[in-house]
Formats: structure tokens, C-alpha cells, sequence
């Protein structure tokens, strides 16, 4: 039982201790401020004690975790107790459960190029090519 005795336990153990009494007595303060007539203190006399459960709660999880660790059990993260999940091969559809749409342009012969739109798809073309390139050794680069 000595792993709880540590000083870095007993630093931890004090800490939980005083955030819990100081959550309980920020709530009784609350309370006497709410008694002498501030009505928004009613809400923050039962918000403190909640903060101070809380403390309880962690340091209790973490007493748990450091005993199940020294018995040697073996210690299940929330990732560890998700579903796996299945392998998907690449360029494979994702399946979110509900279709997605995507807008797309229809075609038709009405359609209009963008020269800015062609220009920078060949630039995008043109640094996929030459990957060691800087953006201005691009030969097609305006000049201002």
C-alpha cells in the first residue's frame, strides 16, 4: 500500500482535500450572502458543493486507477472499451449512417471556364510536378 503513501500522493491527497473544503466553504459563504438578500448567490451556494463533489469524484478514480495498476489488473481506457472498427480499404466510401450530398455543378454546354480557376489548377498541376520547387520558380508566376 506504500504506492499511495508516496509523496506525490500525499501531495494529492492534500490537494483534493483542500479544493473540496474550500468548494464547501465558498458554498456556506454563498449561503450567507444569499440569506442577507442577493438572490444570484442561491444559485452559486448549490454550484460550489457540486465543484467540491467533483473533486471527490476525480481523486476517488484516480485512487481506483493507481490500485488496479499496483494489483497488477489491467487498467481499460474509454478507447480501449470503444467497438473497433472496421478496416476500410482506400478510396472506399465512408459510411456515416446518413447520406451526405454534395453540390455539384450540373454539365451541360452552357458551361463557362474561369481563367483564375485555370490558372491555378495549373499551378497546383505544375507544383505536383516539381515537388522540390519554391512557388516562385513557378514559370507562369505574375509579377507585380
Amino acid at each position: 500500500m506504500k504506492g499511495l503513501w508516496t509523496p506525490a500522493w500525499m501531495a494529492r491527497h492534500l490537494l483534493a482535500l483542500v479544493l473540496t473544503a474550500g468548494c464547501l466553504l465558498l458554498g456556506w459563504w454563498q449561503y450567507s450572502r444569499a440569506a442577507d438578500g442577493n438572490s444570484i448567490s442561491w444559485g452559486y451556494m448549490f454550484q460550489w458543493p457540486v465543484f467540491g463533489g467533483f473533486v471527490v469524484f476525480i481523486w476517488v478514480r484516480e485512487v481506483q486507477l493507481a490500485r488496479r495498476k499496483a494489483a497488477g489488473e489491467p487498467v481499460t481506457t474509454p478507447e480501449e472499451t470503444a467497438p473497433p472498427r472496421v478496416p476500410t480499404a482506400p478510396g472506399a466510401p465512408v459510411a456515416l449512417g446518413r447520406p451526405v450530398r454534395v453540390a455539384v455543378r450540373p454539365a451541360g454546354d452552357g458551361d463557362v471556364s474561369d481563367p483564375e480557376l485555370d490558372a491555378y489548377n495549373d499551378y497546383l498541376t505544375w507544383l505536383a510536378a516539381h515537388p522540390g520547387a519554391r512557388p516562385a520558380d513557378y514559370p507562369g508566376r505574375i509579377t507585380r
